[in-house]
Parts: C-alpha cells; sequence; structure tokens
C-alpha cells in the first residue's frame, strides 16, 4: 500500500479508506480560504466584522455610526437614555445585503455610559433587541433587564504586558476558574478581586496558564455561562471590560497565560437578551426549525454555513485576543458541533462514524477556519477542544488533514475515576486497565489530562474529594483526628492527580479548590436554594488553617507541579510502562527520564520490591506522596539512595514500596 501524501494518514493507516473524505475535509477549508482572500484580501479582513458592525465613535465626524445586520426586518431604530427612548428620532436605514445604518451626531447626546437598545419592525412585530455586536451590557438590579452601554472612557486602559507571550508548545498547566464563585464571599466576585485576591493563589501553586469560565455576557447566572446572549460582551456580573483587563494584563505579569472559555457551540434561546429570532425570521444566525435547536441544552444552533454568521464568529475570535490579550480559547461543545445528532446517546467505536454518518461539514470547516484565524492574529494562540468523541485529527495541523487544534480534553479520564470510585472496591482495581485509559489517545495529537473539572463539581456529581471522603470531610479533617476514610481519601487522591497528569496527557488541569480537595460542590444561586451564594464560593480558609489536612493536598499539588516542570514531563514522549504488577496493585513507567512508581495496595507494603530500570546509576526520590508533610505516614526516608544493581544485561533497583503510595525517582549520577 502506497504511503499517503497527507500527514493524517501516513500517521494512522485504519484512515486509508476514508483518503477521500480526509482529502474533502482539506479541500472543502482550502476552497473558502481562497474565496475569502478572492473576496476580502485576507482572512484577518474578513474577521474583522466587529469592527464594521455595532456603535463605533468616527472622530472625524464627531459622531457615532451604528450598522446592523437585519436582513428580514422592516425598520431599526436606536433607543435609549439619550433620546428618552424614543426611537422616531434616531430611524435607521436599510443598504446592501440587509446591513441597516445610522449616525448619530455627538450633540444627539450619546456618551460613555449612555445606555441603548435597537428596536427592531419585523411582520409587524416591535421588539427592544440588544445589537447584535454590542461590547457592553449591564442588568438593572429591580426589572433584571439588560440594556446595552457605550464604553469609551476617556483614559483609555494601559496594557504592560508587551514582553508576555506564551508558547504553545510548552508544558501547559491550566488552573480552570469561575470569577464569580472564586473567593470566600458569599457573593459574585469581581474581575480585580479574583486579580488581586486569587491570582497569588494560583502562581503559587505553579499553575502557568488559567481557564476563565463564563466570561462573554449570558442572562442567567447559574448557567456557568454557557448560555451565551452577547457574544462580544465581558459579563458585566464581575465588573467593567476594563476591569477584566486588569485581570489579564495581572496575570501577565505574574506569567501567567489566560485561556478563554469560548462558546460557539450553541446560544442562548432568550429573544430579550440574545440573537433569537433577531430579524424575526427565526433563522438569522441560526439553523431553521428543528436543526437551530438543542433538546439537552435547550438553545440555539448556528448555521456555521452562512456568511455572514461564519463572519460574526471569526470575528468574535479576533476580538478576544485583540482586545482583551487572552492568550487562547477553550472551545466548549466541539463534539455537539461536529455531528447533527451531538454526540447524543453515540457510541463512536468505528471511523464511519467521523466522516460517513451524520457530520455536519459546515461546522469542521468553522472549527478549522477559527483555528486559522486564531493563530492568524496570535501565532502562539493556544486552541483546546473539548471533544469526546475522538475525532481524528483534531488535533493537527489543518494542512496536515486536521482541524487545528493544538490540544483536545482527556474527557474520559474523569469520567473514568468516577466511575472507579463509585462501582469498584480498592481491592478490584485493575492496573492494566487504568493504564489503558490514561495512555489511550491518537498519535502527535495532545491530550489535556485532568482528574476532575468543573462538571465533577457541580451539584449532581461530586468531586474526587467527596467520592472518596464524602460526610466524613465535616467531622475528621482536623489534624489530630486519625480517621481511616479521610487516610484513605487523602492517599488516593494525591496518586489519582498524580497518575492522571504524569501518563495522561501533555497537558494537565485542575479546576479551582480541587487541588486542596475542596469539601462541596458548586450551586449557583437559584431559586430551588433560596438564590443562596452559600455554595458558590471557594471556602480558601480551609487551607490557610494548618491545623486541618487541606493544605496536604496543597502543598502536594505544588510540589507535584513543580517536580513535573522542572523536568519536562509533560513535554516528554508519552510514559513507557517498566512493570505492571496486578498481584500488588503496582504501576511503574517511565516519562522524561523519570521513574514513577505507584501502589494503589489497600495493604501490601513491601520491601525489597525489584524492578529493572533503563539505565544504571544512583537515583534519589524527587517526590514522595507518602510524606508526613503530604500528609503521608513518613515510611520512606527522603534521604535514601538508591543503587542499581545487574543482574545480566538489566538494571535492576530494589525500594520499600509502601502501600497507596506514589514515588518518583530520578538518576542522580
Amino acid at each position: 500500500m502506497a504511503i499517503s501524501k497527507i500527514p493524517l494518514i501516513a500517521d494512522d493507516p485504519w484512515l486509508e479508506p476514508y483518503h477521500k473524505d480526509v482529502e474533502n475535509r482539506i479541500n472543502y477549508v482550502n476552497d473558502r480560504v481562497k474565496s475569502i482572500k478572492q473576496s476580502h484580501k485576507s482572512i484577518l479582513k474578513y474577521a474583522e466584522r466587529h469592527k464594521q458592525l455595532g456603535i463605533h465613535w468616527n472622530g472625524r465626524k464627531k459622531g457615532w455610526e451604528y450598522k446592523e445586520w437585519c436582513p428580514a426586518a422592516d425598520a431599526l431604530e436606536l433607543v435609549g437614555d439619550f433620546n428618552n427612548w424614543d426611537g422616531v428620532k434616531h430611524p435607521m436605514t436599510k443598504s446592501s445585503n440587509g446591513i441597516w445604518e445610522l449616525f448619530i451626531p455627538e450633540s444627539d447626546g450619546l456618551q460613555h455610559g449612555s445606555k441603548f437598545k435597537v428596536r427592531i419592525t419585523s411582520s409587524g412585530q416591535t421588539r427592544d433587541r440588544l445589537p447584535a455586536y454590542l461590547n457592553y451590557a449591564v442588568q438593572d438590579q429591580e426589572s433584571h433587564d439588560f440594556a446595552g452601554v457605550i464604553w469609551k472612557p476617556t483614559k483609555k486602559f494601559r496594557w504592560t504586558d508587551k514582553g508576555f507571550k506564551p508558547d504553545p508548545e510548552n508544558e501547559l498547566f491550566i488552573y480552570e476558574c469561575h470569577t464569580g464563585m472564586s473567593s470566600e464571599r458569599e457573593a459574585v466576585t469581581t474581575y480585580r478581586e479574583f486579580a488581586d485576591e486569587v491570582l497569588p493563589r494560583i502562581k503559587e501553586l505553579g499553575y502557568n496558564s488559567i481557564q476563565l469560565m463564563a466570561v462573554q455576557e449570558h442572562p442567567y447566572y447559574g448557567s456557568f455561562g454557557y448560555h451565551v446572549s452577547n457574544f462580544f460582551a465581558p459579563s458585566s456580573r464581575f465588573g467593567t471590560p476594563d476591569d477584566l483587563k486588569y485581570l489579564i494584563n495581572k496575570a501577565h505579569q505574574n506569567g501567567i497565560a489566560v485561556i478563554m472559555d469560548l462558546v460557539h457551540s450553541h446560544a442562548v434561546k432568550n429573544i430579550a437578551e440574545g440573537l433569537n429570532d433577531f430579524d424575526g425570521s427565526g433563522h438569522q444566525y441560526f439553523h431553521e426549525g428543528g436543526r437551530g435547536y438543542h433538546k439537552s441544552w435547550d438553545s440555539k444552533l448556528f448555521d456555521y454555513g452562512k456568511e455572514e454568521v461564519e463572519r460574526f464568529l471569526l470575528s468574535n475570535i479576533r476580538y478576544w485576543l485583540e482586545e482583551f490579550h487572552f492568550d487562547g480559547f477553550r472551545f466548549d461543545g466541539v463534539t455537539s458541533m461536529l455531528y447533527h445528532h451531538h454526540g447524543d446517546f453515540m457510541s463512536f467505536d468505528h471511523y464511519d462514524k467521523y466522516f460517513k454518518d451524520g457530520v455536519d461539514w459546515d461546522a469542521v470547516r468553522y472549527l478549522q477556519l477559527a483555528n486559522i484565524v486564531a493563530k492568524e492574529v496570535k501565532p502562539n494562540a493556544i486552541t483546546i477542544a473539548e471533544d469526546m468523541s475522538g475525532m481524528p485529527g483534531m488535533c493537527r495541523k489543518v494542512k496536515d488533514g486536521g482541524i487545528g487544534f493544538d490540544y483536545r480534553l482527556g474527557m474520559g479520564i474523569p469520567d473514568y475515576w468516577i466511575k472507579l470510585l463509585k462501582h469498584s472496591r480498592d481491592e478490584d482495581w485493575n492496573i492494566h486497565e487504568i493504564w489503558d485509559v490514561l495512555s489511550n489517545r491518537r498519535y502527535k495529537e495532545k491530550t489535556v489530562a485532568y482528574a476532575e473539572s468543573h462538571d465533577q463539581a457541580l451539584v449532581g456529581d461530586k468531586t474526587l474529594a467527596f467520592w472518596l471522603m464524602d460526610k466524613e470531610m465535616y467531622w475528621h479533617m482536623s489534624k489530630d483526628d486519625n480517621h481511616v476514610v479521610i487516610d484513605r481519601g487523602i492517599a488516593l487522591h494525591k496518586m489519582l492527580r498524580l497518575i492522571t497528569a504524569s501518563v495522561g496527557g501533555e497537558a494537565y488541569l485542575n479546576f479551582i479548590g480541587n487541588e486542596f480537595g475542596h469539601p462541596e460542590w458548586v450551586d449557583f444561586p437559584r431559586a430551588e436554594n433560596g438564590w443562596s451564594y452559600k455554595y458558590a464560593r471557594r471556602q480558601w480558609q480551609l487551607v490557610d488553617n494548618k491545623k486541618l489536612k487541606y493544605h496536604y493536598l496543597f502543598d502536594f499539588d505544588k510540589a507535584m507541579l513543580k517536580c513535573l516542570s522542572e523536568n519536562n514531563v509533560l513535554g516528554g514522549l508519552p510514559a513507557q510502562q517498566l512493570n505492571m504488577d496486578e498481584q500488588n496493585k503496582v504501576i511503574i513507567f517511565e516519562r522524561n527520564n523519570l521513574i514513577f512508581i505507584f501502589n494503589f495496595s489497600t495493604d501490601a507494603s513491601i520491601f525489597d520490591y525489584r524492578f529493572q530500570v533503563p539505565k544504571a546509576g544512583k537515583y534519589k526520590a524527587l517526590l514522595n506522596s507518602d510524606a508526613a508533610e503530604f500528609g503521608g505516614h513518613g515510611r520512606i526516608d527522603a534521604e535514601t539512595i538508591y543503587h542499581t544493581q545487574k543482574e545480566g544485561d538489566n538494571n535492576i533497583i530494589s525500594i520499600y514500596n509502601t502501600n497507596r503510595t506514589a514515588l518518583i525517582l530520578k538518576r542522580v549520577r
């Protein structure tokens, strides 16, 4: 069989029967890029619709220019506090391609801080709407109604992050976080409070990037930011656009990249705040009928094949990178985008399902274009796909037959840990199954490994700490309280996170507070809980209290990241098995010249445990989860030097292999 010229297929012979499909995938996006360049000179020109539509100050004309794409509408008027919400004073005129236009002289009173909406009449119905390209919206505290706000302060925000440039090729240690629930207070935390109070904790731990959730404006706080209404507006719940810039600038000053949790997979169905039925046609931004509605999410689905929708979303990518200096995106709901069936109740057990059955090729092309635009705007931009289907080429370059992402989320890993803790006794854990789940990923496609994310922290699920220790955490986390459930929980919590990070991928992610075993779920204010903020916060006092055991987990997380980072573990080749001992539940492997030993046994602590290592010499422990400083039993002497012994051609090491312990050895000579 001839070797394919398409790198994706050359690296995976199983794709050869789909050569034509992969070729078509490349041609489909290449033809679109060619067409865009012919009509707009460059893809960046194409992705600057936000500079043409929406409200913009024209200094030469001394006034505001407003343009809106609203093809099916009969009339548009700009209304606001500047004209007493009287649309007759500011009617818009319709030009070509369904674009409506208006010029508002400075003398009319529209200025920084003015509230406004666009009044749209279509098929005899008139509604006040928020402009599609709106970049700031605020909610009235009494009526809960959202209104657009002109944001043009006289003093422009001054960036000081010019020298900061993340490298997507470097190891990523990602701290997933939600601004609003990040403080101790039973209230909504602001961007500035997060920057001043939480960023120092993240830096101390050693994470080099944050994944910021709920950035785009959304009407319902409890949606975790996934039902977006205003795609170009940072949520005003947490502060002004400049406050968000302050957060990002401060992160960069601390060497921390900021990845935005970007929602282009769907939109809120709300008419008052969002894009639904914007021009009255029912299908302006979204597909018509059932194809435009996601039943599971109760939200609207974009028509990625429509040019103005494509420009809207691509411009959105450019906007966040340029205006707010974000360093990349975690694309939400990629599986839902890729397939007409959205991945619901699907088992992706055959390559046909990636190329033949229900693939939305317009969505595939959009994601390819999105990655192209992100890299054009910021060559070092980091892109991560939330995809559970395993689409081949997700994290390969577009020109190589891929979709262009840098990483995919290893979504099967946390699901596996929860399944294991929920349904299996410790004694029954299968170490070969553990290894297979952690190491199973596509060749040359990088994975973000994580033991748990926000999905596992929400009410209705449980974090690892809660699965391991449950209600006992409320009563037995004091250092002077020895408790078998807590002892087991702390030991396994450390082990599961370390083996996930060291085997599971090329990047690692943690959700805010989980590093110290936050004892409670996340539950946003809602009618069912009396609109309480009690569970929409993080209890930092628990980890700050040195009389409690939470800081053991925090200290281990910090030491784990330091060890992995200093030894470039995630940047090395995938982990290689050295010893799999099912009887004693021991997994030993090598990654980037470090030796990792995991003993998952409930009771087998073995003296003179012998195994083979690749190189002869002297070895010393870099990290020991059983150390007393991490809440362990201190059974292993930290100063021990392990000498290899020759047995034939093999280099053998002997250790005291204690149960429920993870140990990392490094060759020192």
